[in-house]
């Protein structure tokens, strides 16, 4: 069962359990479509690659709740991007 984390681990933007802007890795690393693309859509965290979250349908919601725990670990860019280069 996904978490649905609410936010974006790099900007911290709100990524509700509906947002189509969600992105995330294999293991469920999540952040904004916008940060993906600066990433070059390669995870920080584990070097896999995203994917668009699925969203919980509202009748679901009562029974399987969303996430509220905050992962907030802004990602130094020019560095991850270096280490992208040399693999």
């Amino acid at each position: 069962m996904l978490e649905i984390r609410p936010t974006c681990e790099n900007c911290n933007k709100a990524l509700p359990f509906d947002s189509e802007e969600a992105m995330i890795c294999t293991f469920e690393c999540t952040y904004c479509k916008d940060c993906v693309e600066l990433l070059q859509k390669v995870c920080p965290n584990c070097g896999g690659g995203f994917e668009k979250r699925p969203i919980r349908p509202l009748h679901l919601l009562k029974k399987y709740p969303v996430s509220t725990h905050i992962v907030y670990k802004p990602v130094d860019i020019k560095k991850h991007l270096q280490n992208i280069k040399t693999r």
